[in-house]
């Protein structure tokens, strides 16, 4: 099959389940989405009340942090897997029900066993509601996929961004019980869940069942050429996480002990580099959508590599800029890897964000508790130095096939062919 027949299956396979952008729909996942990652950006700022209150280790944090990604990436490719054969559109408040009885076991938990048990509660449901919700992204988006994906994105980012926030004026003000509060937060997303489901259902879900019954669809680019394209996103994935991971975990750390800010104005600076990336990630998939994904990907990943470079040996003010600037391009750069590695292997939604999802998270945790080890035996501020290198892997990007200008190719050829 020539690569414009196979993108244009794909794009017809799109205007068929919609012919324009549901956005009633997508603002509707992008709450629950929004909702959803509050408790997930609540979790990295909860982590000094956790450490003065139960007098943990660099590692132990580093081990909540472990724990909690881990388990919101393990299930999601087998979630996304099963959801590609056998949709679920109420599997959604299933998840987002762990995440409530996550967050209310949190608010008493006693010892740290006790909060690792809650941390992987919560993750478990951060877990089985990604996989579905960028599914049902896909679905609304009316062909228009980085749109869509942005959408979805920049509310679970800008949640995640209002975590620290809230946690600094609610829980650091009222002691940990008053976690239990940000059970409103799951219960508000079941309600819009319940309602995305009866969509899903309705509208699409006997589409997705005939497409299950038909022939696979082949991939846009040569099939020896699939495996490492997806391998080199995976790598890219792989960079920004951990770095990502350093901010998320240790920054307030890094902040109070080098520049001795409160702990309430080190949460309001993490705030705006996760407000950043909220940001970044709703300007990289429109813009995809226009210039080509590869672009998109080489230009987040690489060309915030000054910044990080530049980001240990500066003053408090210009850490709170760069740190902005780097959440800003590098977070750009997530909608774009999805998407592409969603059309390189068409058919296989939920498996590749659900891989995606899954491996990011993971990445993450395994990141946060190696990053605390090393903080433990040096200082946090070694661990800045170290991963101010990583956005160098960016250049792996330039290796990327070029889908959309071989598609484009192909077309133009094609038309020249029918003119003549």
């Amino acid at each position: 099959m020539s690569v414009e027949s196979s993108l244009g299956g794909i794009q017809e396979e799109d205007r068929n389940l919609s012919e324009a952008p549901v956005f009633g729909i997508l603002f509707a996942i992008g709450l629950a989405h929004l909702l959803n990652d509050i408790i997930g950006g609540l979790m990295p700022a909860l982590y000094p009340l956790f450490k003065d209150s139960y007098h943990l280790s660099f590692s132990q944090v580093g081990l909540i942090a472990l724990i909690y990604q881990v388990s919101s990436s393990l299930l999601q490719p087998l979630v996304g897997i099963y959801t590609d054969r056998r949709p679920r559109p109420f599997s959604l408040m299933v998840g987002m029900s762990c995440t409530l009885v996550g967050v209310l076991m949190l608010s008493l938990a006693t010892s740290f066993s006790a909060i690792l048990i809650c941390a992987t509660m919560v993750g478990v449901g951060s877990s089985v509601f990604h996989p579905e919700s960028s599914r049902v992204a896909r679905l609304a988006s009316g062909g228009q996929h980085g749109l869509a994906q942005s959408i979805f994105q920049v509310g679970g980012n800008f949640g995640f961004s209002l975590g620290p926030l809230l946690a600094a004026f609610v829980v650091f003000r009222h002691g940990q019980s008053s976690i239990a509060w940000f059970a409103l937060s799951a219960l508000v997303a079941m309600v819009v869940l319940f309602r995305v489901g009866g969509w899903y259902k309705r509208r699409a879900l006997h589409k997705l069942q005939a497409q299950a019954k038909r022939a696979p669809q082949s991939s846009p680019v040569a099939p020896g050429k699939v495996a490492g394209a997806v391998t080199i996103l995976l790598i890219l994935i792989f960079s920004k996480y951990i770095y990502m991971a350093s901010i998320t975990t240790y920054y307030t750390f890094y902040l109070i002990s080098r520049f001795h800010v409160s702990v309430q104005s080190a949460q309001v600076h993490l705030f705006f580099f996760l407000g950043a990336t909220a940001a970044g990630i709703l300007v990289g998939g429109p813009v995809g959508d226009r210039v080509g994904r590869k672009y998109v990907i080489w230009c987040s990943i690489l060309g915030v590599l000054p910044f990080t470079l530049l980001l240990p040996y500066v003053n408090l003010f210009w850490t709170g800029v760069l740190t902005v600037l780097i959440g800003l391009i590098l977070s750009s750069a997530f909608s774009a890897i999805l998407v592409f590695a969603q059309e390189l292997i068409p058919g296989k939604v939920g498996m590749i964000s659900g891989l995606f999802f899954g491996f990011a998270f993971g990445v993450a945790g395994v990141a946060a508790a190696a990053l605390g080890r090393v903080a433990d035996w040096t200082s946090i501020s070694f661990v800045y130095h170290i991963c101010s290198f990583l956005p160098a892997i960016g250049i792996l990007a330039y290796f990327l096939p070029n889908v959309e200008t071989q598609a484009s190719a192909d077309a133009k050829r094609k038309l020249a062919t029918e003119t003549a």
